[in-house]
């Protein structure tokens, strides 16, 4: 979850020489993390897909700058409303389902627009 650990990871897989075409994070931390081995190790971050999770401002920052391709906006707004609805439903003796559902969001180039101010 560090982007110092991701990135000295990423830098650990490049000395192997190994091909990749991609970088799938678990969040937007490791994905920068990786984008900065990746540029100092002097990789054109056009030729490398990396994805992200969480939308936070410096991974935006980093779509903004072409080194990130995709993440994912996780509605914390909506997640906290579904656990206080569940909390209040299960106060009043009502049954709830074991887990809520709040959908992520893709958060791309072509819609990035929305996102800037979310987090």
């Amino acid at each position: 979850w560090s982007r110092d650990e991701a990135q000295d990871l990423m830098t650990n897989w490049l000395s192997t020489g190994e091909p990749f075409d991609g970088v799938i994070s678990n969040n937007d931390e490791m994905a920068i993390g990786a984008i900065q081995a990746m540029k100092a190790a002097g990789i054109d971050m056009a030729t490398v897909q990396v994805g992200g999770v969480d939308a936070t401002q410096d991974a935006l920052a980093a779509m903004q700058a072409g080194d990130l391709d995709v993440t994912v906006f996780q509605n914390a707004a909506a997640q906290g409303g579904g656990a206080l609805d569940s909390a209040l439903k299960l106060a009043k003796g009502e049954t709830v389902g074991n887990a809520v559902w709040v959908p992520f969001e893709l958060v791309t180039p072509d819609n990035i627009d929305n996102y800037l101010s979310k987090n």
